[in-house]
């Protein structure tokens, strides 16, 4: 199973941005999907996860409400479509698959892991 992130980039602070994980090699559908961001010099820290039938949704506390996370099984993909961006959102964001299928919130449960893609916030 690949992941492949995509949407990262340079926004100002309160902008937005929509992140894009693409999953091949198989059925998403199979899967929960997280989201993960890790900033220069910090661990890795859980963002969003979505259930593998988009029943169940958690956010950490430093997003919610701002962040929106969605999949589409159809298309094998999932999203996070981020808004009110702060500086400190600055990080790179990978994206993550768990077998269990039930929306996990810590890094050891997923199985499968993106690239990361870069998302940089000015102030």
């Amino acid at each position: 199973v690949q992941l492949q992130a995509s949407g990262g980039g340079l926004v100002q602070a309160g902008g937005s941005l929509r992140l894009s994980c693409a999953v091949s090699g198989g059925t998403i559908s199979s899967y929960g999907m997280g989201w993960f961001r890790q900033a220069p010099g910090n661990e890795r820290e859980f963002v969003a996860t979505i259930s593998r039938r988009a029943s169940i949704t958690y956010y950490a506390d430093s997003v919610k409400g701002r962040f929106t996370i969605s999949r589409d099984n159809a298309k094998n993909t999932v999203d996070l479509q981020m808004s009110g961006l702060r500086p400190e959102d600055t990080a790179v964001y990978y994206c993550a698959a768990d077998r269990l299928g039930v929306g996990a919130r810590d890094a050891p449960s997923y199985d499968y892991w993106g690239q990361g893609t870069l998302v940089t916030v000015s102030s």
